[in-house]
């Protein structure tokens, strides 16, 4: 829950910023089989999480902007949970459009193949 309250606070302030895949209009084939974290995972938090959790910003201490970073909110939950809008969690990225459920289903395959550091 310590993800929770420290994400909540923040706001996207960078909404044009967008990678393959997050925005809803944008005709990107979706193939979640094999997702790798720097080609596929690390586009989608840089698009739509650095402006509060990277490039040097840890909006109440939580960063996304090292590997050893995502893997810990991965391993958690917490990262799943705040994209998904789960239950008891702030939405993220606050202040903007969920994330497509292709950019949420990049997130998922990856965790599911273990967050290996590819």
């Amino acid at each position: 829950m310590m993800l929770a309250a420290a994400l909540y606070s923040c706001s996207k302030s960078n909404t044009n910023a967008v990678s393959p895949g997050t925005n809803p209009g944008n005709p990107v084939s979706c193939d979640t089989t094999n997702m790798k974290y720097t080609a596929n995972v690390l586009p989608i938090l840089k698009a739509n999480c650095y402006s509060c959790h990277g490039n040097g910003n840890s909006q109440n201490g939580i960063t996304l902007d090292s590997y050893a970073a995502v893997k810990n909110q991965a391993d958690n939950g917490n990262l799943v949970a705040v994209i998904t809008h789960a239950a008891g969690y702030p939405a993220m990225p606050q202040g903007a459009a969920k994330l497509s459920d292709c950019d949420i289903n990049t997130i998922r395959d990856w965790i599911a193949r273990g967050t290996i550091n590819n």
